[in-house]
């Protein structure tokens, strides 16, 4: 039977874990891409969240017997890799953005990874979405053989204690689930709930750009010395439509000619340099490699002298 690819199920965001755990469990948000391995019993494929195929990017996942002992299966997880223990979402993009045979060849090496299985949609020629999670996970347990490669995700009892060791170790935060949950492919509700762990920081805005004449995102910056140091753009977070409006009219005042960070901006084709003189609360996940945020989101404008940003 051709298998054919569907919209994962998604968990919905929520500041703090489910108040009655009794028939939930806790589990860790991995920092990687949400992966679907595919075995109809002759052909095996790696799809992602998004329904693009990645089969050829992880080539080490084909010998399916090494790992699954079902003839024919749909897994849904996790394919992570690891920057000094810690897996890294930039790390796993370098194998998931390789295209051509000789360089996903020197990825298997360079950038081992590992797939954290977490449930299962389709077992031996029957679809098993329709049964509770604590049924598919207890499948899970009988067909998937854990190795060096493939790992299956643990459940925890207490999504506080997680979330505070999470916290600790610098990681993206925690899933509840509820052990009742049919598998809901496509869809997104309360049965699945993540809990993101974000930094947050004061930053300036040294630049903006338009959409249709109004400001749709803030180029932010931090000091270090006396440069002023571009850490990231943003457009999200909790400004209204109106906010934006007001900014608009807020930055004409204070635009200028030259670039206003001692670093080049990722969108400095687009920008439109200001003074440094407004200050925005912001959160992300955490700093890319290159020293800028990732996932940033704007929580607000205060009141903050600029040369009180301060960065790493």
């Amino acid at each position: 039977m051709k298998l054919n690819p569907v919209v994962p199920f998604e968990p919905v965001s929520a500041e703090t874990p489910p108040v009655n755990m009794e028939d939930w469990i806790a589990q860790v948000k991995w920092d990687g891409v949400r992966m679907l391995i595919y075995c109809d019993g002759s052909e095996t494929k790696l799809i992602n969240r998004r329904l693009h195929d990645r089969t050829q990017q992880y080539p080490e996942f084909q010998d399916v017997s090494r790992y699954c002992s079902a003839r024919s299966f749909i897994l849904d997880g996790e394919m992570i890799a690891f920057d000094h223990a810690k897996p890294s979402f930039p790390e796993v993009m370098k194998r998931d953005s390789l295209r051509t045979q000789s360089s996903i060849q020197r990825g298997i090496k360079q950038v081992p990874v590992t797939y954290m299985v977490f449930d299962v949609l389709y077992h031996d020629g029957i679809w098993v979405t329709d049964q509770s999670l604590l049924h598919r996970q207890s499948l899970l347990r009988r067909i998937v053989q854990p190795n060096e490669q493939v790992q299956l995700v643990d459940n925890f009892n207490d999504p506080a204690a997680l979330l505070h060791l999470m916290k600790q170790r610098g990681m993206e935060g925690i899933v509840c689930k509820d052990l009742n949950s049919a598998y809901a492919a496509g869809g997104k509700d309360r049965r699945w709930q993540k809990i993101k762990i974000f930094h947050d920081l004061h930053a300036v805005v040294g630049g903006v750009t338009f959409r249709a004449g109004t400001v749709n995102a803030l180029l932010l910056g931090v000091y270090r010395g006396d440069k002023l140091m571009y850490i990231g753009h943003a457009g999200t977070g909790k400004l209204s439509v109106q906010d934006w409006r007001d900014i608009t009219e807020r930055i004409q005042p204070l635009i200028v000619q030259e670039r206003t960070f001692a670093n080049v901006p990722e969108r400095s084709k687009d920008a439109v340099w200001v003074k440094p003189e407004l200050v925005v609360k912001v959160t992300f996940m955490e700093w890319t490699p290159g020293g800028t945020m990732r996932h940033p989101s704007i929580q607000a404008f205060v009141d903050l002298p600029p040369d009180e940003c301060r960065g790493q």
